[in-house]
């Protein structure tokens, strides 16, 4: 009978966690706002709009390690102009451990919040230097130990991105534009089937002022196979009304839907089809010409 030993630093398994460096990281519990909206008429940023997340802080000794972290704002020109109106990083500020609070886990947590106006200015961005529906502000942070070590997101994994750990350090805040104020008046859509059997299910919902206010659905007219079914419906929009939403509710067979969207003011505002997208906004505030 053979015996054999090996010393504690031959094991494989002590080999590996020799390497291994116990960090921090800073879960995002809940993104409550990643955007901020801009008027497009005077291209100014619209006051209360901001970037807010509720954090987490973790380490090996329950947050205890933490000194603070550092916010760095940052812009992204994705504006296709021939002008790059990017703007390197800038540090916004630095958040002691003290403003953390402890959470249901009994770990430090906080709800921090930039607003637009804040992220501007922080890297001095003139406003016409930002872009309508595309640009993007950046924020990053970066968590400072009681030890001397930093983590952000040049240390993550695919582990701390993903579902549970909701680390990314980096968040992009779109830039979007407000919804446009609609012509009161008659709007009018024009709605096709191309097998002639109506929509399927399928429907345009209208909101205004944030309520539920109609659908268009274009029905079963014609002879399915053999004609197209054709229909032009006309819609109120109310004098006051302040904002307009227009998204299409999918149904069985949207290959063989087809629609356009005429504002009250004569334009047209909506062409969509076949296969139209499902559940997003339709209508594109930037031009405000609803």
């Amino acid at each position: 009978m053979m015996a054999m030993s090996c010393s504690e630093s031959d094991k494989v398994i002590d080999q590996i966690t020799d390497d291994v460096t116990r960090g921090a990281n800073l879960r995002q519990l809940d993104i409550i706002s990643n955007s901020v909206a801009i008027n497009s008429a005077t291209n100014m940023l619209n006051d209360g709009e901001n970037f807010s997340v509720l954090l987490e802080y973790q380490d090996t000794e329950n947050g205890s390690l933490l000194s603070n972290m550092d916010v760095f704002i940052g812009y992204i020109d994705n504006t296709d102009d021939g002008v790059d109106n990017s703007k390197a990083e800038v540090k916004a500020e630095t958040i002691e451990a003290s403003a953390f609070s402890t959470g249901d886990r009994d770990l430090p947590q906080l709800l921090y919040t930039i607003s637009a106006q804040e992220m501007q200015a922080v890297i001095d961005l003139p406003n016409e230097g930002i872009g309508f529906g595309g640009d993007q502000f950046t924020v990053r942070f970066v968590i400072n130990l009681t030890d001397g070590r930093s983590f952000t997101d040049a240390q993550n994994s695919g582990t701390l991105t993903g579902s549970y750990f909701s680390s990314p350090f980096l968040n992009r805040v779109n830039v979007v534009c407000a919804p446009s104020k609609p012509t009161a008046g008659t709007w009018l859509f024009n709605t096709t089937d191309t097998w002639g059997d109506g929509w399927n299910g399928g429907a345009l919902d209208i909101v205004l002022d944030g309520a539920a206010a109609g659908s268009i659905v274009n029905v079963d007219g014609g002879v399915p196979g053999e004609n197209l079914t054709v229909q032009e419906y006309e819609f109120t929009v109310p004098e006051g009304t302040q904002t307009i939403s227009i998204k299409y509710s999918g149904g069985s067979f949207d290959e063989e839907v087809l629609f356009t969207i005429t504002s009250a003011n004569g334009n047209l505002v909506g062409d969509y089809g076949p296969n139209p997208p499902v559940g997003i906004e339709l209508l594109d505030y930037c031009p405000d010409n609803l």
